[in-house]
């Protein structure tokens, strides 16, 4: 296995040799034989090792096991104690990914601090098994199927090609000990049921189940590639960039012979489920919407508009008090003055009838039910009216800031004016407002 290493190293990671390496040891066989490995190789690594404080006295066990295989291999060793379990409560998820989560977070941590170039798991053959029948039985797309990936960004798994056989029969051949977790014995989670009363099924029914599984591993990932390029390749003609998110043109995404398919790999990295109600935006009325938890799909006219939820800013309100002349908010800047004339009717200022102003001025988002009377018009319309004879999207609405003076609406910023405000004599007092992005 030393020599298979070796060769492993020279023909996938030869820059590993010259690179410095955070190498994670929990105490188990396949940490501690990569360990040994990575000696063996004369790779520059130090260890990590996180005590999640899950199993009392054997996981200090566990830590002091690891510190003095550090010693004996006369490397650097970093130590870390975790609360997981109250981790995993205040941020509602399970053990499991409370612990990946508080290990690859430290991970980074390490990295940056200490300037390491890579970090190295000991993910093998097995853990790959594994993790693609579990996502097969909560359900996943093509790209669950492909499994535990050998490099994924600053992570490398070197026996990933490895059984837990082979690694369990170097350990015992090289006289290398190591702690055995009891919670493995446990099938209260689902990794483990999977690991002792499914996975020697499939074995019984094929003893080359591992490489078979190797070989379709492969095809599935040669299948993702193809649906990625051609993903690439419609993109440009689907998806355009706007300030508020993507648009995807309906007419053809509708055109195509596997609409659902594409739908699914444009939008799978957004946080949708409902993927039936998904396709069925294609057909819908306009303002339609289907959410995840972090977007939103909206049916507008001849596209679908994807956005992130909307924020806690669009409840904001923004006060303009009398006497400022520049007020700088997060959402932009208002310039305030009183001219002597008219000279300017771009679309991002307006003239106002300072009189019949009430400060402060307030900025506000558009509620239903509001209604202003247009400049050049008589009489008052609805905003929703508004918004509709213009055409605006709902992203558009909401982006809309309204300026009012008490509960009457002032200035559709960027749109329109209130007839209320405008300039009626000469010898009224003008007020310019500019507002700039």
């Amino acid at each position: 296995m030393e020599k298979a290493f070796k060769n492993h190293l020279k023909s996938d990671f030869p820059f590993l040799c010259q690179s410095k390496i955070l190498l994670a040891v929990s105490g188990g066989v396949d940490s501690v034989v990569l360990a040994h490995l990575c000696k063996l190789a004369k790779l520059n690594f130090s260890i990590a090792h996180c005590n999640f404080n899950l199993r009392d006295a054997e996981s200090d066990a566990d830590e002091e096991f690891v510190l003095d295989l550090a010693e004996r291999l006369d490397v650097e060793v970093f130590i870390e104690n975790f609360d997981t379990t109250t981790f995993a409560e205040d941020a509602k998820i399970s053990i499991q990914m409370a612990a990946r989560e508080l290990r690859y977070h430290w991970f980074e941590e390490l990295s940056s601090a200490f300037k390491f170039d890579y970090i190295l798991t000991a993910h093998h053959a097995n853990d790959n098994l594994e993790t693609f029948i579990i996502n097969l039985v909560r359900g996943t797309g093509l790209e669950g199927f492909t499994g535990i990936k050998s490099v994924h960004n600053s992570v490398i798994r070197p026996l990933l090609s490895s059984t837990r056989k082979e690694i369990e029969a170097y350990a015992v051949e090289h006289k290398i000990l190591w702690r055995e977790d009891s919670s493995n014995a446990s099938n209260k989670y689902l990794r483990n049921k999977i690991r002792h009363d499914i996975v020697p099924v499939l074995e019984e029914l094929n003893p080359q189940l591992l490489d078979g599984f190797a070989n379709t591993q492969s095809h599935l990932n040669d299948s993702l590639k193809l649906v990625e390029d051609y993903i690439g390749l419609i993109y440009p003609e689907i998806v355009s960039k706007t300030m508020y998110g993507y648009n995807l043109k309906i007419d053809f995404l509708q055109k195509l012979p596997n609409t659902k398919a594409v739908l699914y790999e444009l939008l799978k990295t957004f946080g949708f489920s409902e993927w039936e109600d998904v396709y069925q935006l294609l057909d819908a009325q306009s303002g339609k919407i289907v959410y995840s938890v972090s977007h939103r799909l909206i049916k507008d006219r001849n596209v679908l508009i994807l956005t992130e939820r909307e924020s806690e800013q669009n409840k904001m309100e923004y006060q303009i008090k009398e006497g400022e002349d520049i007020v700088m908010l997060p959402i932009g800047r208002f310039s305030l003055a009183e001219v002597e004339e008219i000279s300017n009717t771009s679309p991002n200022c307006v003239y106002l009838n300072k009189e019949k102003l009430t400060f402060p001025l307030v900025l506000r988002k558009w509620n239903t039910g509001d209604i202003f009377y247009p400049f050049g018009m008589k009489g008052k319309k609805k905003l929703s009216d508004f918004f509709n004879d213009n055409k605006l999207s709902l992203p558009e609405k909401e982006s809309t800031w309204l300026l009012c003076s008490g509960n009457d609406i002032v200035w559709i910023v960027n749109r329109r004016a209130d007839n209320r405000f405008a300039l009626t004599d000469p010898s009224q007092k003008i007020l310019k407002i500019t507002y700039t992005v």
